[in-house]
């Protein structure tokens, strides 16, 4: 036995796998939150009938058969987010900043003339370019004292199994570092270094990346009453995680041990596609009925990722253990949507749109070429459910200058009456308008609130963690 401390410990059988593919990353991928244009930020993402605007591309691809001319725009902007941590009854603060890209593309507008064959198809379009779909970048702090601590998650893995055959991402380093140590005599026994609660608790994640889609999309104007189209769309996810955890004996309450910490590192990176399908009818000059579903995104992704833990004892001593450095790859499908949308353009002066979403967050799956992922599913099915979205917009015309407003308001994602999960953006904006370019400029402001759980949440209580967002992007583009 390497330090041994007559401590006693009782063995927590809980799974812990440090780095492992679960639920929380299919939900990750599935939620997505309105992006592109400033135009359509600014009206809430509320654009499903409207059209004649490149964010249309990844809502309803019927919008594309609305344009007129052809046209090319770009969009940047800047993002912040604060959090607010409470964790038994301590409060912290802290907030990330990004630039970012929210839309590129160009569409290339076809008039058809009346000698042509198809003389009820005044038009055809194509476009390509680059919608954002997610926002990863964030920075949180939680510190407070628990009834328990991370070793008693590491505690329950070792129990029963020899030290060759511990986790090298979590446990196995515990043991390296003295932390976890086995009773005399046995060689799949444990004990840990804090055998009772006391130790002051801090975690610190930074994450940052982002989502968007490369799209391709076609569709026409029938009759000027009709808009049909469609999109195939190329994903891309870019996910990183830092993250520090300690615990420390402030009190010095506690023999042998003064402070440990973990750090891990996480970038999970893939691409994937879907396609997406939609209309849009015009009963009457004033009102548009639009409708679109998306299919699921087939994702394929690699998490790479590594560990390390270092000790410190009251003697003065300090050991360290790295993990391996790992790597897996793995496929994810997110969940269909269905989208309804119904927009009124009031004599060419003010438009107004509302769009309603569903989303099966149960649907998503995980699949690996060596590992079935039963339990994860299974725990995607147990813990989520199906949920509504509601985005509504409006814009008023004082030509060259347009005033714009929104509101979107994204479900719980989570079963059993949670509230936490709901998500809120109030946004506002105003576009110039000249004969061949035009300037938007939008502003969002967002909202929710997440449980978070430090470690195990058989042992610790949920973090209350709530974010508020807000982020400024600038369009130009051009007509031709």
């Amino acid at each position: 036995m390497k330090k041994f401390c007559k401590l006693l410990s009782s063995a927590i059988l809980i799974p812990c796998l440090a780095m492992a593919q679960n639920e929380v990353d299919v939900l990750r991928y599935s939620q997505l939150t309105f992006g592109g244009t400033s135009r359509s930020v600014a009206m809430g993402g509320a654009f499903g009938a409207l059209g004649a605007d490149f964010s249309s591309l990844s809502i309803n691809p019927a919008g594309i058969g609305l344009y007129r001319k052809s046209e090319v725009s770009l969009t940047p902007g800047f993002f912040t987010q604060k959090t607010i941590s409470i964790y038994n009854g301590e409060t912290n603060y802290d907030s990330k900043p990004n630039f970012y890209f929210g839309n590129w593309g160009m569409v290339f507008n076809s008039k058809i003339g009346k000698d042509d064959d198809l003389p009820e198809w005044k038009s055809l379009s194509f476009g390509f370019g680059y919608n954002r779909t997610n926002d990863f970048n964030n920075r949180f702090l939680i510190q407070g004292t628990s009834n328990s601590s991370l070793l008693d998650v590491y505690l329950g893995n070792a129990n029963a199994n020899i030290p060759e055959n511990l986790d090298p991402f979590s446990t196995k380093m515990a043991f390296q570092t003295y932390l976890l140590d086995t009773f005399p005599g046995y060689k799949n026994k444990y004990f840990t270094q804090v055998p009772f609660a006391g130790m002051h608790q801090r975690k610190a994640v930074t994450n940052s990346g982002g989502m968007g889609e490369i799209v391709l999309s076609f569709g026409g104007n029938y009759s000027n009453q009709l808009f049909v189209g469609g999109t195939v769309g190329f994903s891309k996810v870019r996910y990183y995680e830092t993250s520090s955890y300690e615990e420390t004996d402030e009190k010095d309450t506690i023999l042998n041990i003064k402070s440990f910490k973990v750090s891990q590192d996480l970038s999970t990176l893939g691409n994937g596609y879907n396609v997406k399908f939609g209309m849009i009818y015009k009963p009457f000059d004033f009102v548009r009925i639009g409708a679109a579903i998306h299919s699921a995104t087939y994702y394929t992704l690699t998490d790479t990722y590594n560990s390390s833990i270092t000790s410190n004892f009251d003697d003065g001593q300090t050991f360290s253990a790295n993990s391996p450095d790992g790597k897996y790859n793995y496929t994810m499908s997110t969940p269909f949507r269905a989208i309804g949308s119904l927009g009124f353009v009031i004599r060419k002066i003010a438009i107004i749109d509302a769009d309603y979403e569903y989303v099966d967050y149960s649907s998503g799956r995980l699949r690996g070429s060596n590992y079935s992922f039963f339990n994860e599913n299974d725990q995607v099915q147990k813990k989520y459910m199906t949920t509504s979205n509601l985005r509504v917009g409006a814009e008023v015309k004082l030509s060259p200058i347009s005033l714009r407003v929104g509101y979107a308001l994204y479900g719980s994602p989570y079963k059993g009456g949670v509230n936490f999960g709901t998500r809120s953006s109030y946004t506002g904006g105003f576009g110039f308008k000249g004969d061949s370019y035009f300037f938007d400029v939008a502003y969002v402001y967002s909202q929710h609130s997440e449980k978070y759980y430090i470690y195990s949440s058989k042992l610790v209580n949920a973090t209350g963690n709530y974010f508020t967002s807000g982020s400024i992007q600038a369009t130009l583009g051009f007509k031709f």
